[in-house]
């Protein structure tokens, strides 16, 4: 075989190559969001994927045993085990109440294991249900007569 066939051939093994790694990553870097109400109607090689599940931490749940945190989620009268295993320490904001979105597996079982957490506060961000008329809100204009006073100011 000549030079140029090797050198052909050689750059379609690489080629070959670089192809199934990327599609290899590709497929198990998937993760497909649902919701606890869902899970009980998915099918079963769905469940076999990674996956993103989202609730509220049930109070009085999470316990620390032997390097994993327990806990549940609930989310429309269900609720889902969640037993998190990752390596990073979990966010300040991961408490009692927290809306969280877990990413990982649900098990035969039904518990869910969870590889990443990420929480946030809902409560620390929402604007106070009884404004008094005329404050403004983030996210809000004024209209009607709150709109007419301010421009009648200027």
């Amino acid at each position: 075989m000549n030079a140029r066939g090797k050198f052909l051939v050689g750059s379609g093994v690489i080629v070959a190559t670089l192809a199934s790694l990327a599609y290899v990553g590709f497929t198990q870097s998937k993760t497909y969001y649902h919701t606890i109400s869902e899970l009980s109607t998915l099918p079963e090689v769905a469940l076999h994927q990674r996956m993103r599940v989202s609730g509220n931490v049930r109070a009085g749940t999470i316990q620390h045993v032997g390097g994993r945190v327990n806990f549940v989620l609930v989310e429309e009268g269900k609720e889902l085990f969640v037993s998190y295993v990752g390596r990073d320490p979990l966010p300040d904001t991961f408490k009692d109440g927290a809306q969280t979105l877990v990413e990982g597996r649900l098990m035969p079982d039904g518990q869910f294991v969870a590889q990443q957490v990420q929480a946030k506060c809902a409560s620390k961000y929402e604007a106070t249900p009884n404004s008094a008329p005329g404050t403004s809100q983030p996210g809000r204009t004024s209209t009607g007569s709150d709109a007419r006073s301010f421009s009648s100011m200027g």
